[in-house]
């Protein structure tokens, strides 16, 4: 009569979400300048011009062009400029083939995870990590095995993911630049990832007698945040890389719903892949990505993010937290500041901020305990009005003078 996992996910609800629908009903309430939501990773910063270009554009189309489905992996012209525009960037030659249109990130990684995981199967995720990466995972069927970052640099810990590899590992998930801690990850620690992942694929095929790699999908709708660090190109560093991505974060547009999987053609095992995540966007119900947004990436997919804009929050947040006596991690990119919380429950300091009307996002389902989570893609004012919040919660945890 009813599916209780799906009626456990609905009931528990993301904990983001949760305190998202809080902020809107205290706005409601007592103005929306008197409440500093933190919550969600909804960006302030507006659209490109060029994306409205495009879209006042697209409105002179045949209703047919304009609002009717798309092949089921996308617009070829889609599909051929997010190719052209990789290979422009990353020096690579992949063609349409290679890409497969999706409904945003959720898609791209729901997609990529039931292409390339099997029930009964392990998927290693680095914590702390995106919460909802636990729902996609256990909806294909599989288990999640957490493995800690680097509890300093939040970098990837390579020995903690060869120890938890197992015969049952699929895939490993990562993210970078990183929801929630802002870290970029490394050239050199990407190659030491990728040397674990080598090794544990050339063990399995020695005692198996066939190749059984291990996928590393890559979850980048960060690529365009980043202060100065290097992003790499992470298939460049290791071939059973699949790439997940979405305009939500580069583009402003998270509403509407549109990313990509890319999954290099460099062997029989990647055609399969590709058909593989053709197939599960068919049985999860995603095919064909919003007409009118793909159009707008074809025209819009080199389009920059306007990363000084965050650049100016981050700095604003920082400077003003470090004087008031907090710890954090100095994020290289996102839009994310990674907090230690001022007790070791951040459930509990989380739940006392709100008495500043103060919203961040607790730890605790990100994997890990004791930090909270600043999401500083607000406008710039709501940065500025909540500094004094800051600084009466710190005071209130004696971390800053009377």
């Amino acid at each position: 009569m009813l599916n209780e996992t799906m009626y456990g996910y609905g009931a528990e609800s993301s904990k983001i979400r949760e305190i998202f629908s809080y902020a809107n009903e205290r706005k409601a309430l007592i103005g929306e300048d008197k409440v500093f939501d933190f919550s969600l990773g909804n960006p302030s910063v507006p659209a490109p011009p060029a994306v409205r270009a495009s879209i006042e554009r697209s409105l002179a189309l045949p209703p047919e062009q304009l609002h009717g489905y798309t092949p089921a992996p996308g617009l070829p012209e889609a599909r051929q400029a997010v190719a052209d525009s990789l290979n422009r960037r990353f020096g690579c030659a992949y063609s349409a083939a290679d890409v497969f249109m999706t409904v945003g990130a959720a898609a791209s990684v729901s997609c990529a995870l039931h292409a390339v995981v099997s029930p009964g199967e392990e998927v290693v995720v680095i914590a702390p990590y995106f919460p909802e990466y636990r729902v996609w995972i256990e909806t294909a069927g599989a288990s999640v095995v957490e493995v800690l970052a680097d509890q300093e640099t939040f970098q990837i810990d390579p020995a903690a993911v060869e120890a938890a590899l197992t015969e049952k590992t699929a895939a490993v998930i990562i993210d970078s630049p990183n929801n929630p801690t802002g870290a970029v990850y490394t050239r050199s620690n990407l190659e030491a990832l990728a040397a674990v992942l080598e090794r544990e694929n050339a063990r399995r095929e020695e005692a198996l007698g066939h190749a059984q790699p291990i996928v590393l999908i890559s979850d980048e709708p960060y690529r365009e945040i980043a202060y100065g660090a290097e992003v790499p190109w992470v298939p460049a560093l290791y071939e059973h890389t699949v790439v997940c991505y979405s305009y939500s974060k580069s583009l402003s547009l998270p509403g509407e719903r549109v990313g990509w999987v890319l999954v290099p053609q460099v062997s029989e095992g990647a055609r399969r892949v590709m058909a593989a995540v053709a197939g599960a966007a068919r049985a999860l119900g995603f095919v064909c990505a919003p007409a009118l947004f793909q159009r707008v990436v074809v025209d819009c997919v080199d389009e920059p993010s306007d990363v000084a804009a965050y650049a100016r929050n981050r700095d604003a947040l920082t400077q003003a937290l470090a004087s008031y006596g907090y710890t954090y991690v100095e994020p290289d990119g996102a839009f994310y500041l990674w907090v230690r919380a001022l007790e070791d429950d951040a459930e509990a300091f989380c739940e006392r901020a709100r008495a500043y009307e103060l919203l961040p996002v607790p730890s605790d389902s990100f994997g890990v305990r004791g930090w909270v989570r600043i999401g500083y893609c607000v406008a710039y004012e709501v940065i500025e009005r909540s500094l004094p919040a800051w600084k009466k919660l710190a005071r209130d945890y004696g971390a800053l003078p009377a």
